[in-house]
């Protein structure tokens, strides 16, 4: 229970009650519940759109989902995916893109890629409807936290002096991918059959090229690359979706 409270307490802005806080511990351990709690915050956004849907477009309401995956993590994710284009997109070496992306400031490659990145998931999210979408906005956090499984178990972290990411090191394990894979392709297929085993297997591929694009940059990962691997990951549940509807394999 504490590994999961920790897991909720890292991944979301929920408070927990003072008594409930988890330790260091209890928060390296829970790599596992990852996709635990990305389930939840995805049954949450897709209630918040199942009831928004009888008030608003589908457009209005596909703006709120992602202003809700956005705001439970605080921001967290959005702001990582900013200090890694910032550092990625530099031409510049290892050691230089690491002290770019450690630099609290956001340059214009973090700007761009941010709001590509937010507009790209409400377009993508606003052209699925009908019994489709409720999966979609289920998988898509989903998909967001097994991505930082799958960073974590096959990338070494790159900051020797520690850091946030540096508190599960000693607890990842090459078993976390897996554990992913299955979690992905089974709520994809049990939620939206053959179009969703489809997604999640996609969204596990996109989260292990990625892997492979910071092993090539720096060597590993940082914070900063786990928040851009899962907001790049979440996009492809409704990529897939929409990808199905409108190319006419649906």
């Amino acid at each position: 229970m504490k590994r999961f409270l920790a897991a909720l307490q890292f991944l979301t802005i929920l408070p927990l009650p003072r008594g409930l806080s988890p330790d260091e511990r209890a928060l390296g351990g829970s790599i596992p519940f990852f996709p635990v709690v990305g389930l939840g915050i995805g049954a949450a956004v897709a209630l918040m759109d199942w009831g928004l849907g009888f008030l608003f477009p589908v457009g209005v309401t596909s703006v709120f989902a992602v202003i809700l995956l956005i705001a439970v993590s605080g921001g967290l994710h959005t702001d990582g995916l900013a200090d890694t284009a910032d550092g990625f997109f530099s031409s510049r070496p290892r050691e230089r893109i690491i002290e770019i992306m450690r630099d609290s400031r956001t340059g214009p490659m973090g700007v761009a890629a941010i709001v590509c990145v937010v507009a790209l998931k409400i377009a993508l999210i606003a052209s699925v409807s009908g019994p489709w979408r409720w999966w979609v906005l289920l998988m898509t956090p989903l998909a967001g936290r097994c991505a930082l499984l799958i960073q974590m178990a096959l990338l070494p972290y790159v900051r020797p002096e520690g850091g946030l990411a540096g508190i599960f090191r000693r607890n990842r394990s090459r078993g976390h991918a897996l554990w992913a894979l299955v979690v992905l392709l089974a709520v994809g297929y049990l939620a939206g059959f053959m179009p969703g085993l489809i997604a999640g297997g996609c969204a596990f591929l996109a989260a292990l090229l990625f892997a492979a694009y910071s092993f090539r940059r720096i060597g590993g990962l940082t914070g900063d690359t786990l928040g851009a691997a899962c907001e790049l990951t979440e996009l492809f549940p409704a990529l897939v979706a929409a990808a199905r509807l409108y190319g006419g394999g649906a």
